[in-house]
């Protein structure tokens, strides 16, 4: 691929107008500010852009900058979490903001978000592809993203049914326009999830369709890799007291929802508890199955008080608490 100085290079250019035309409005697009570009970035890791933006909204209100969140407890951000689910990310978030709040004399970087992608690298839950969205939007770092709608983009455009990481990434950056690669980088993000879709492709609507090597046949590519859920069966004891609170506790840093509130998931005793029910939950490699058993208690938790998964929501749902 040849280099160039310009903007002109025919693929770059035919997506950045298709982006400059038809980019999603979305509220994170409307500012330079690193933490809340960093924000939007740790948000979208494990939710979808619909739901994403009704939590960056509200988390971002309360918490404008570091050290608004730095400040509280974790459990406060927790709260705001609910429903959004894979909540080690707000547990990170908010070690983040302790770290990034710290003096530099102490190896914080005095409330900003540090601007070079080895220092972003260094911060609590940012891996490669987050380091390189946040430096590339919001301090136009001239590096390319890899994620799985970049991945399948470059697959089907060079044909390469089993890409690795380094040649999608090496891709990535020869497609980023001198002077704008954060737009450079949100085409390419956008591109993959309206238009280049793993299982329906709108590849009439594709601004780079003429140079796509596998526009003919676009679902072999990239290869599909099955993957089988394990399932996992545990029980659940929903214990409520006489004014019909379940007893709930804080799920330790780390077990499975850490920092979230719920009912006894281990070591329970069954046999002088009533069988109310069961709950099927999905996670990314994993099927919950549990049972979910009833019984009393001397005292109980408001649930509307703590912050509580989705999970948990259900079992506590099936025992008729919520």
């Amino acid at each position: 691929m040849k280099s160039s100085k310009t903007n002109d290079h025919p693929l770059r250019k035919s997506l950045i107008d298709w982006y400059d035309a038809e980019k999603r409005d979305l509220p994170w697009r409307r500012t330079k500010d690193p933490w809340l570009i960093l924000l939007s970035e740790v948000i979208l890791q494990q939710t979808q852009v619909s739901r994403g933006v009704e939590y960056w909204e509200k988390i971002s209100d309360r918490f404008p900058n570091p050290r608004a969140l730095a400040k509280v407890d974790q459990e406060e951000l927790l709260t705001l979490w609910q429903g959004a689910g894979y909540y080690a990310r707000a547990r990170r978030l908010h070690a983040l903001a302790v770290q990034v709040s710290k003096p530099a004399i102490e190896g914080g970087f005095d409330g900003t978000i540090p601007g070079s992608i080895e220092q972003l690298l260094e911060l609590p839950g940012i891996g490669a592809y987050t380091a390189a969205a946040v430096g590339s939007i919001a301090f136009d770092l001239h590096i390319g993203v890899v994620d799985g709608n970049v991945r399948r983009v470059a697959s089907r455009q060079t044909g390469n049914s089993n890409p690795t990481h380094d040649l999608v990434s090496i891709w990535a950056n020869s497609m980023l326009i001198p002077g704008r690669p954060g737009d450079s980088n949100q085409a390419m993000m956008d591109l993959g999830a309206v238009i280049c879709k793993p299982k329906t492709p709108k590849c009439e609507l594709c601004p780079i369709s003429d140079s796509c090597e596998g526009k003919e046949n676009p679902l072999a590519y990239p290869a599909a890799t099955k993957r089988k859920k394990s399932i996992e069966n545990l029980d659940a004891a929903v214990l409520l007291d006489p004014s019909g609170r379940p007893r709930l506790s804080r799920r330790d840093s780390s077990e499975r929802f850490g920092g979230m509130w719920g009912p006894p998931m281990s070591d329970i005793a069954t046999d002088s508890l009533t069988l109310v029910g069961e709950v099927v939950h999905h996670l990314t490699h994993r099927e919950l199955r549990v049972k979910v058993w009833s019984g009393q208690c001397s005292k109980g938790t408001d649930p509307s008080t703590v912050p509580i998964s989705n999970l948990d929501r259900k079992i506590l749902k099936i025992a008729g608490v919520m």
